[in-house]
């Protein structure tokens, strides 16, 4: 089974008209995207957007085979003139199926927000699922759909989605899954490869045309990094940026290392704010005790944060106190390091880490603080040793040092 792409931005497109964003001035050359519309096999089209016979022709296609045009959005949109011997825009009811004469069968998937999504079986077996912006497949249960082979969805928009299908599934690591519905809000280009491929997701420029289930043939897939560290400033969005990382996955464990500090009502906010971006499907467990966690099989990890980690070995070991930590305390603080970056180094499962950059600004006034700067500063370039993948982030800004 054969796919087009004759366009994959948002119904708006990608600039948008009049936008002045920085994110619409840089879509420009293959960063620039109609309206998301499929063509499959030439004979089925998924959504019809304004230019598509353009399109179609810029990607060296047809539509005049088209047998069947389907709508995905919860309303029709605005009036787009069907081309000359394109049957008009239909829509299939939730959970009913359609069969084609050229061998695609094609079935409507009820959605948790309005519109319609289809999964498409073609005449050699192969499955992809498309889903409208903004909207994920509701009522999944485990093994009730099977595997796809492709998956086109809003992944920037809507990340729990492929979380829903991987949980049941119907995400497994040979899915190709396109991002698709692709709006302003990730700036295109690198920015936009870097934060699907956490996800284990690509874009792809409009007009192109893959072949169904191909990543079985032995494709290469995304590069998902297994262990990742991520560092930044005070409110320099590293913990978004850890977040929206494994936003896509299901079953995520959160791993506060800060405790509850009890009366203090700042903390108590913070914790909050963070517990309130999180998925409801994570869980969240507090400890520092990092090791067996790193140890065991299971879920990613998102450990927040590393720096709070260290300030708690710190205080089990005394490193604050100068004549402790001449008489044994350095020697205790460098064991507990040396075992947590051991356990970074032997971790199976998926692992995001954060950790605090404090080594650029001020020099400490104290002896601990500049001891603390300096043991935060030996932590981050162990693990990030450890690490496929370490991000800085500066004012929102992720630069990739390693990756």
């Amino acid at each position: 089974m054969e796919l087009t792409l004759l366009g994959t931005g948002a119904p708006a497109g990608l600039p948008r008209p009049d936008c002045p964003c920085a994110a619409c001035a840089r879509a420009l050359g293959d960063g620039a995207r109609a309206a998301t519309a499929l063509l499959v096999d030439g004979a089925l089209m998924l959504d019809l957007t304004p230019g598509a016979a353009f399109a179609a022709a810029r990607a060296g296609r047809s539509l005049g085979s088209v047998r069947q045009v389907l709508l995905t959005h919860p309303h029709n949109g605005p009036a787009v003139e069907v081309p000359a011997g394109v049957p008009q825009p239909g829509r299939v009811p939730d959970g009913r199926e359609l069969a084609l004469l050229t061998g695609h069968r094609v079935r409507a998937v009820a959605m948790d927000a309005p519109g319609t999504g289809y999964e498409v079986t073609g005449p050699d077996g192969k499955r992809l699922l498309y889903l409208p912006p903004g909207g994920a497949p509701a009522g999944l249960e485990e093994g009730s759909v099977g595997r796809y082979d492709l998956v086109a969805a809003d992944v920037v928009g809507r990340p729990d989605t492929l979380a829903k299908l991987r949980a049941v599934g119907a995400v497994g690591p040979g899915t190709d899954v396109l991002a698709v519905h692709l709006d302003h809000d990730v700036p295109p280009g690198d920015e936009l490869r870097r934060r699907l491929a956490a996800a284990g997701a690509r874009a792809v420029p409009d007009g192109t045309t893959l072949v169904v289930g191909a990543y079985d043939d032995g494709a290469e897939l995304p590069d998902v990094p297994r262990r990742t560290l991520v560092l930044g400033g005070a409110r320099s969005g590293k913990s978004v940026e850890a977040e929206r990382r494994l936003e896509s996955f299901p079953d995520v464990l959160y791993v506060a290392t800060g405790g509850t500090r009890g009366g203090d009502t700042e903390w108590a906010e913070r914790v909050a704010a963070h517990r309130e971006r999180r998925p409801g499907s994570w869980r969240t467990t507090e400890t520092c005790d990092l090791v067996p966690l790193l140890a065991e099989e299971g879920a990613p990890l998102l450990v927040d944060c590393l720096s709070l980690w260290l300030t708690d070995a710190m205080d089990a070991v005394g490193a604050w106190d100068d004549a402790v930590w001449a008489d044994g305390g350095e020697k205790a603080l460098r064991k507990r390091v040396r075992l947590l970056v051991e356990a970074v180094r032997g971790a199976r499962r998926t692992v995001v880490a954060v950790s605090n950059e404090v080594g650029s600004g001020i020099v400490p006034a104290t002896a601990s603080g500049r001891r603390y700067r300096d043991e935060l500063g030996r932590l981050n370039a162990a693990v990030a040793g450890e690490c496929e993948e370490v991000v800085l982030v500066v004012a929102g800004q992720a630069v990739v040092l390693r990756g």
